[in-house]
């Protein structure tokens, strides 16, 4: 058995490779890595695997490199991704990773004809946008709807619906919910992107271990049983359960503690955004799973063992908070990613695009106390109580209406459900003859502003793909779109007013700018 993976020197690839490594039998794992110098690094680290690992360098967003990549294997594990902050301050990169890679990958399969691997795409959660307490939970059906500026999950967008659109026999995606492992906190204390974490949105954690066990049983299960009707073909969020489920606030909380704080001793409420993030509780992590059986891991022992793993962090326990704010965060809130840097230098289109506002964002207070409510603590902006712990469980999820019966099964999908959905949308379906189940057959439709595009009623009904213009620029016309679009703006308007008109857009040097 022979296994190609991309994204192998990253904290969930590692992990993969770990785990493929103790698969039986194993004739062959291929890897690619980008930057030359993590070549010996690897050789080094896996120096007793070097009889079944095979190192390749290059770039994704070369063909070629694709194509030696992909042959003569059984298996593509696409784990590669740049992740933000690297993809904010380097968003060009961003598309040669996270979308110009996936369509060589794509490409280097089909061509293999007979012979094609089965290709298993990682994506991201991102790609369900800002979510709050109107609608914490999220399943694959749910429309995909990526934060103002956020290069990354547009990137991924783009690259899952080539996958979901593409002549590959066998493809998956699985959509990553929030991943930690060992070295979070030093690699999140970096750059003002820590100040993106929002406070009371839903955050569900899975660890890098977790991941790369699930990658390893898919092989394990895929070899010993026919998938091919409950996982090859489809969509899947991989999530980690009610325990899991916490918020930003509790996350940066759990971190301090491990230096003798809390959240509230070293941030304020106007440390970091209000919205435009990207968190869910995946009510279809469960899913997963009951296939492949890798949960486990619980995020408040998981702390316990970053900070058995990094002792220093106990240091903090004998610092003065002020101190480290002083040293540690201070220093960050300079970054262009930080909210503190935007309102110095007046860049007016990211306070909007996270607050609502220059107004809003100057309102919050800049210490935590009692005006300013926390969703953990049971709190509603609107002044109203919440029971925290019932609100994460399932049986109590809240959904929208996405103009069909989610819970059918595809082959009783029909007409009437594909022609309701693009109604929802604002849209139309251009056929007039559909077979009953027939899901995989691409369709054309049209969007909201009259365009006709390509698509399988399994990338719209079930994998929430509906064009717009952020599959084709750098743009998030949502305001305008949910005027029309009545399957995006049952989530839009859960952190954005009605009556907010902005297009947000980067230009080619991939400045934000607004409209």
């Amino acid at each position: 058995m022979n296994i190609a993976l991309t994204g192998a020197s990253g904290h969930m690839g590692k992990e993969t490779l770990k785990q493929f490594l103790t698969l039986n039998p194993l004739d062959k794992i291929r890897i690619l890595v980008l930057e030359e110098k993590e070549v010996p690094k690897m050789r080094k680290e896996f120096k007793n695997h070097l009889d079944k690992l095979e190192i390749l360098q290059g770039d994704l967003a070369d063909l070629s490199i694709c194509r030696s990549l992909v042959k003569d294997m059984d298996y593509v594990f696409n784990l590669a991704a740049l992740i933000p902050s690297g993809s904010d301050k380097d968003p060009l990169a961003s598309k040669r990773a996270n979308h110009l890679g996936v369509l060589n990958l794509i490409q280097a399969i089909e061509e293999l004809s007979d012979k094609q691997p089965k290709f298993v795409d990682i994506t991201s959660v991102a790609l369900y946008g800002d979510r709050n307490y109107k609608h914490p939970f999220g399943r694959v059906s749910d429309p995909l709807l990526p934060s103002p500026y956020d290069v990354y999950s547009i990137d991924k967008m783009r690259g899952e619906f080539a996958v979901l659109e593409s002549n590959i026999k066998n493809w998956v995606v699985i959509r990553q919910t929030a991943m930690i492992y060992l070295d979070m906190i030093d690699c999140n204390h970096k750059d003002g992107l820590m100040f993106h974490t929002t406070f009371n949105g839903p955050l569900e954690w899975s660890t890098a271990e977790q991941s790369g066990l699930l990658m390893k049983n898919i092989v394990i299960e895929d070899q010993r049983k026919d998938l091919s009707k409950t996982f090859w073909r489809k969509v899947f969020n991989l999530g980690s359960g009610e325990e899991n489920r916490i918020t930003g606030y509790e996350t940066l909380d759990l971190g301090f503690q491990l230096m003798g704080g809390s959240a509230s001793s070293f941030f304020g409420p106007r440390d970091n955004i209000c919205r435009n993030f990207h968190g869910v509780w995946f009510y279809d992590g469960k899913e997963l799973d009951k296939l492949f059986h890798f949960q486990g891991d619980k995020i408040h022992d998981y702390f316990k063992k970053i900070g058995k793993a990094h002792k220093i962090y106990r240091a903090g326990k004998i610092l003065p908070p002020g101190l480290i704010r002083k040293f540690v965060l201070d220093p960050l809130k300079k970054d262009d990613l930080a909210p503190a840097y935007w309102a110095k230098h007046n860049i007016e289109s990211k306070l909007i695009a996270y607050f609502g506002s220059r107004e809003a964002y100057e309102k919050l207070p800049h210490k935590f106390d009692d005006t300013y409510p926390l969703l953990c603590q049971g709190n509603l902006p609107n002044g109203e109580h919440v029971d925290y712990a019932s609100l994460k469980k399932e049986e109590n999820a809240r959904f929208i209406d996405y103009g069909f019966d989610v819970d059918k099964k595809d082959e009783e999908i029909n007409l009437e459900d594909l022609q309701r959905v693009a109604a929802m949308h604002g849209g139309k379906l251009l056929e007039t003859k559909f077979m009953t189940g027939d899901i995989y057959r691409k369709l054309k439709w049209e969007n909201q502003d009259g365009e006709v595009f390509e698509a399988r009623p399994y990338t719209v009904l079930r994998g929430g793909h509906f064009m717009n213009i952020s599959y084709k620029n750098y743009a998030w016309d949502f305001d305008r779109l949910c005027q029309k679009d009545k399957i995006y703006a049952q989530y839009w308007y859960d952190s954005h007013e009605k009556n907010e008109n902005h297009y947000y857009y980067m230009d080619e040097q991939y400045h934000a700018l607004i409209k």
